[in-house]
Parts: C-alpha cells; sequence; structure tokens
C-alpha cells in the first residue's frame, strides 16, 4: 500500500472518531475501524468528503430522519446497515 493512501486512512480514521457529538463519534468510528483498512482510494475519497458534512445532518442521514444527497445515498446506507447490525437498533 502507498504512503499516501496508508497516511490518508490514519487521517480519517481520526476524523471519525473525533467529530464532536458523542454519537457520531460511534457511529464512524466503529465504520472506519471496520472498512477503511479496505477502501479504495475513489472510497476513501468520498469518506472523506463525507466526514466534512455536519454532524447533525449525518447523524439524521444515518437515522434516517432526513433524506440522504445522492452522491453519499450507497456510503450511508452501508454506515446506517452496519451499525443497525452491531447495536442492535440507533438508541444511543
Amino acid at each position: 500500500m502507498s504512503l499516501v493512501l496508508e497516511t490518508q486512512k490514519k487521517k480519517l480514521k481520526l476524523r471519525s472518531v473525533r467529530r464532536g457529538i458523542r454519537e457520531m463519534d460511534l457511529i464512524l468510528g466503529a465504520f472506519a475501524a471496520l472498512h477503511l483498512s479496505t477502501m479504495s482510494a475513489e472510497q476513501l475519497s468520498l469518506y472523506e468528503r463525507l466526514l466534512q458534512e455536519n454532524d447533525h445532518d449525518l447523524y439524521d442521514w444515518i437515522t434516517g430522519q432526513s433524506s440522504v444527497p445522492t452522491v453519499f445515498r450507497d456510503l450511508i446506507k452501508e454506515i446506517a446497515t452496519g451499525y443497525q447490525q452491531e447495536k442492535g437498533s440507533f438508541l444511543l
């Protein structure tokens, strides 16, 4: 793996667990721990774009409280599905 990708993955992992609201730290931290190591450069770029979004918007998208922008739809679905399977619900 290239040093550039490895560095990007480390930065994304850190940004995933230091979000600002605890719920997103937990949800994105768990997702990052499970998936960053196998993501392609394209997937990492999209995830990086996702991390630039507001935490409250992200939480609403993941919990189905508001509609997800088309560009993030598949990624949010993957994050939400993984979280539901691990935790059983969105009750934090």
